[in-house]
């Protein structure tokens, strides 16, 4: 990465980092719906296809993260503290590795998921790019939000978009106790190492949720400052 272009960066917004690197980062996630309908229809191939470019994108978020970490300036004339950006980088961060961790572990046990609870799933799946699509959304108004001087009505609009990144995490929770539920019962059909990491599945996938609304949750500490 080039010192123009992240002086680019920074000269037109200090906070264009962050936009830049979360971009990646639901890049990274969405590639698991075309991932997970590779499981679901065993084609292996595919599956490795699609996992190998999650894995690509991942180390290209991380190495967008420790670049920015290294060239951020040690002062930013804006009314954001520059240990609060560093920290909400570092959220995002994580959301990327969430997807990786998914990926990898279905690969790596060449796993399946059970037909009766593969719409579920997928849901599952959609629901947590959802939220890490709206963590983007909420991003892209830190602009907006400087730009107004953190104005009233500014700071209420990003307050109602991280009001629904916290609905959507809710919901991933709602979803993951209905699999759960749906892999209980199937339990004495499977073999009981597949069953426990099936519950791993489960709770890594939800995870990512858990993950973008975590940096909504930075995002609003820093606006709070």
């Amino acid at each position: 990465m080039s010192g123009s272009y992240l002086s680019g960066i920074f000269g037109s917004s200090p906070v264009r980092p962050l936009q830049e690197h979360m971009e990646k980062v639901v890049s990274c996630v969405s590639e698991l719906v075309p991932f997970t309908h590779a499981v679901l229809a065993k084609d292996e191939q595919s599956r490795n296809t699609h996992h190998h470019n999650i894995v690509d994108m991942e180390k290209e978020a991380d190495a967008l993260k420790k670049e920015l970490r290294l060239r951020l300036p040690s002062s930013l004339f804006m009314p954001v503290d520059r240990r609060d950006v560093l920290e909400v980088l570092t959220m995002q961060d994580l959301v990327a590795g969430g997807a990786r961790d998914v990926a990898g572990l279905i690969s790596g046990r060449n796993m399946l998921i059970p037909e009766s609870m593969s719409a579920n799933y997928l849901a599952l799946v959609q629901r947590c790019i959802d939220a890490c699509t709206q963590a983007h959304t909420t991003i892209r108004e830190l602009d907006e939000l400087i730009e107004t001087g953190f104005g009233k009505s500014e700071r209420e609009r990003v307050g109602g978009l991280l009001h629904e990144l916290d609905t959507i995490e809710q919901d991933t929770d709602e979803q993951q106790v209905v699999l759960r539920h749906e892999l209980f019962k199937l339990e004495n059909e499977l073999h009981p190492v597949n069953v426990m990491f099936l519950y791993k599945v489960i709770d890594n996938t939800g995870g990512i949720a858990d993950r973008a609304q975590r940096v909504g949750s930075r995002l609003q500490l820093m606006l709070a400052r």
